[in-house]
Parts: structure tokens; C-alpha cells; sequence
């Protein structure tokens, strides 16, 4: 995965093109649709559009949609990916692995047509663990809340057997 940097572009928005070529993850697991702000290893806010096309509502639950609470978690946890990598400094490749989540709260369902906001705030950084305070918000009730640890450490060249 190719690394951005931090470069002066914190603060800006980012799309939904700029956000494939910082995220791995890819349809139907990408959980993040836009990047409305953040500061460098600092915080982020970003948004994660609802809709009744989502794969997983076929399931969960049928007549009944509701997002399902760890779904919620990885948006938040990609949000946190998004800040992480774009924090990073330039060159070599960066990759985030989600270590822990502790007190995870769900505290209103999320249904088809909310818009998810996805507010992560870094609470502590000792290389190469991140520890983030997420919340996700639908208009304004929090809709769910976690703390989250990962380790940003960078990608090595695995050889897998078939």
C-alpha cells in the first residue's frame, strides 16, 4: 500500500477515490465513503452513507434493517486506518492492524438513509500501538462509541503457499 504522507494536506477533505488509495479494503467491506476533516495524528471525521443496497441487510434483519454494531466498529476502525496512514511519513508501506476494541456501546440503531459520522480522536501513541477514542454519530445521537488500539508497523513481503 502506497503511503501519501502527511504532508500540509491535513485538514482537507478527501473523496471517495482518494480514500481507495489509502485503504486496502474494497467493496463490499469499505466502510468508509468520504474524509471531511482531520489533523495529522491528531483526529479525524469522516462519513459512511447508509442504503438499503447494503449486502449485509439481507440478512440482518429481514423486514427489519439494522446495520449490524460491528460493521459500525470497522467503519470507525477504517476512520482510524484513514488518520493513521495519512499521518504517516512519506515513503516505505505503512499497513495498520486492529489490535482491540474495549467498552464498544451501541446506543441507537442504525438503519438505511442515516449517514454515519465518524468522529475518531487519537488518545495515546507509543509506537507502533495507537490507542483512539471512536464514536459514530447519526445527526446528533451517538449511535455507537468504542475505544480502539492498533499497530501501524510497516508491510513485509510475505510469500504464501498455495
Amino acid at each position: 500500500m502506497a503511503t501519501t504522507g502527511a504532508g500540509d494536506e491535513a485538514g482537507k477533505t478527501l473523496s471517495h477515490e482518494e480514500i481507495l488509495a489509502i485503504l486496502p479494503h474494497r467493496y463490499p467491506f469499505l466502510l468508509v465513503d468520504r474524509v471531511k476533516e482531520w489533523e495529522t495524528g491528531q483526529r479525524i471525521v469522516a462519513i459512511k452513507n447508509v442504503t438499503i443496497n447494503e449486502p449485509f441487510f439481507q440478512g440482518h434483519f429481514p423486514g427489519r434493517p439494522i446495520m449490524p454494531g460491528v460493521l459500525i466498529l470497522e467503519a470507525l476502525a477504517q476512520a482510524g486506518c484513514v488518520l493513521s496512514l495519512k499521518s504517516a511519513p512519506a515513503g516505505g508501506r505503512p499497513v495498520v492492524y486492529l489490535t482491540g476494541v474495549d467498552g464498544a456501546k451501541f446506543r441507537k440503531p442504525v438503519v438505511p438513509g442515516d449517514q454515519l459520522r465518524l468522529e475518531v480522536e487519537v488518545l495515546k501513541k507509543r509506537p507502533p500501538f495507537w490507542k483512539m477514542q471512536g464514536k459514530a454519530y447519526v445527526d446528533a445521537d451517538v449511535a455507537c462509541e468504542a475505544e480502539m488500539t492498533a499497530m501501524v508497523t510497516e508491510e513485509k513481503d510475505v510469500k504464501r503457499e498455495a
